[in-house]
């Protein structure tokens, strides 16, 4: 079985990330140490299957930094949100299992989106549907279908976020008119 060949321009992020991993396990970074993880790097992406990761060719650090900052505030105040539910209602919190159909279908995206899903207090994900793009969150303190809408919204946004980040241009100009309409 043959495989479609990886560009160098394509998997240099990818042997760059095993690099500064290999560094990082041995607490050396050393040019020798280094030069040896890259060679180890090379050998495990030409050896095993790694899917290449699709830049959309953009990064927006205007929208990254408020991107941030607002990630970091829901964080606090869902940390707060979780201690006071486990601290006043404790076993009787309601929680559910929400879909959540996500506009991209860019792995890269997807994966972004849960994982800052997830980092949220209250909130994890439980399974990823790659073939139609959808989370599925088990989240706290879901009540009703208000809540429900609440949180698919707040993990659709997270979404419009990254895309406003580091989506292509095509999905940024689907959701301009997402937004628009």
């Amino acid at each position: 079985m043959s495989r479609k060949r990886i560009s160098l321009r394509q998997e240099l992020p990818l042997l760059v990330w095993l690099v500064v991993v290999w560094g990082a396990l041995w607490r050396d970074f050393s040019p020798g140490n280094l030069l040896f993880g890259a060679l180890i790097a090379v050998v495990v992406a030409r050896l095993f299957y790694l899917p290449p990761v699709e830049l959309g060719g953009r990064f927006n650090v205007l929208r990254a930094v408020p991107f941030a900052l607002m990630f970091l505030a829901k964080v606090v105040a869902a940390s707060f949100q979780v201690l006071y539910l486990a601290a006043a209602k404790g076993p009787k919190v309601v929680s559910a299992v929400i879909a959540v159909p996500l506009r991209s279908h860019s792995d890269l995206l997807v994966t972004a989106t849960g994982h800052i899903t997830a980092l949220i207090p209250g909130s994890l994900v439980v399974e990823v549907d790659r073939s139609t793009s959808t989370l599925y969150i088990h989240g706290i303190n879901v009540r009703n279908a208000d809540d429900a809408a609440q949180l698919r919204k707040d993990v659709r946004d997270t979404e419009a976020g990254l895309i406003r980040i580091m989506g292509t241009k095509a999905e940024l100009s689907a959701l301009n008119q997402e937004v628009g309409a």
